[in-house]
């Protein structure tokens, strides 16, 4: 709860940013369009109201404070928050509802973007922003109403809904494959392994799963996400290990062929995660809703 008392009036704000910024009256009077005359007398207004001072002044410099430096980057903050949030009001005119969604970003590009504009047919005017996260998050610090995790369904206050499980199979490039005679699983041993980062075991698991020893499975490139792996192995740099169902694409193509049909399990799955205050929300039920009716259409 904020006081209004301890509010500034927010002329005197823009004049005292700009001028912090530009380290110069005129170039702030310059940019709001005023007199520096103007400028100056809104910043002695908000030093006055603060009751500290702001800037030191030495001839034509100015020169923030201590205080100055710290405010000044409060009040940058606030006033971008300000501007991104008018902005989304704006956007948001006419619409039926927005959803904040944090997304794994291969599962967002590959599996969810594609199939998101039949969301949007079912429900006219709702809106989608998406942003990436990697690992669990605080929902009352972060901007989100639901997150799509992978991992286990361990979230401290949310819900999380299953969505699918995920097994990874071994691919690669026709190319590389006739190139490196890759005829057997064995073969596997002399080829370049493409990493997962987050999965640094998924190569010596699904080697011993088909009863293969290799001297070091944890070799090879490394890359931070899955659209990374498939098309560096798209490329023909080796091969890869990547959930089937984020692949569809390529495999269908033929820039990456099914190079043994023994998959691995891996150890967690993909799940809608939400904190359970929000469970109820029109617009995340109705999303939660379509997308566990998409993941059963496969």
């Amino acid at each position: 709860m904020f006081r209004r008392g301890f509010l500034p009036n927010m002329g005197n704000l823009l004049a005292f940013e700009a001028t912090a910024r530009h380290g110069s009256v005129s170039r702030a009077a310059e940019e709001l369009n005023l007199t520096q005359s103007a400028v100056s007398r809104q910043i002695q207004q908000l030093e006055e109201s603060l009751g500290v001072s702001l800037f030191s002044r030495s001839r034509q410099r100015v020169v923030l404070t201590d205080v100055g430096r710290m405010y000044a980057s409060q009040v940058r903050n606030t006033l971008s928050e300000l501007s991104d949030a008018t902005h989304q009001a704006i956007a948001l005119s006419g619409t039926t509802g927005v959803l904040n969604l944090a997304t794994l970003p291969t599962f967002g590009t590959r599996w969810l973007i594609p199939r998101i504009p039949d969301f949007f047919a079912r429900h006219p005017g709702a809106t989608v922003n998406f942003g990436v996260r990697l690992v669990p998050f605080d929902f009352a610090a972060e901007p989100f109403d639901a997150a799509i995790h992978f991992g286990e369904p361990h979230w401290p206050g949310a819900m999380c809904e299953l969505l699918r499980t995920e097994e990874v199979v071994p691919v690669c490039s026709p190319g590389y494959r006739a190139r490196e005679n890759l005829h057997s699983p064995k073969d596997l041993a002399r080829a370049t392994l493409l990493q997962q980062s987050t999965r640094p075991t998924a190569w010596a698991e699904w080697f011993s799963s088909v009863g293969v020893e290799v001297s070091n499975p944890l070799r090879g490139p490394r890359f931070e996400q899955f659209a990374m792996v498939a098309q560096a192995a798209a490329a023909g740099l080796g091969a890869a290990l990547i959930p089937n169902f984020l692949i569809a694409d390529e495999l269908a193509s033929g820039r990456l062929e099914l190079l043994f049909p023994k998959s691995l399990a891996s150890g967690g799955a993909y799940y809608l995660v939400y904190p359970e205050y929000k469970a109820e929300t029109p617009l995340l039920r109705s999303f939660r809703d379509w997308i566990l009716d998409r993941i059963r259409q496969g």
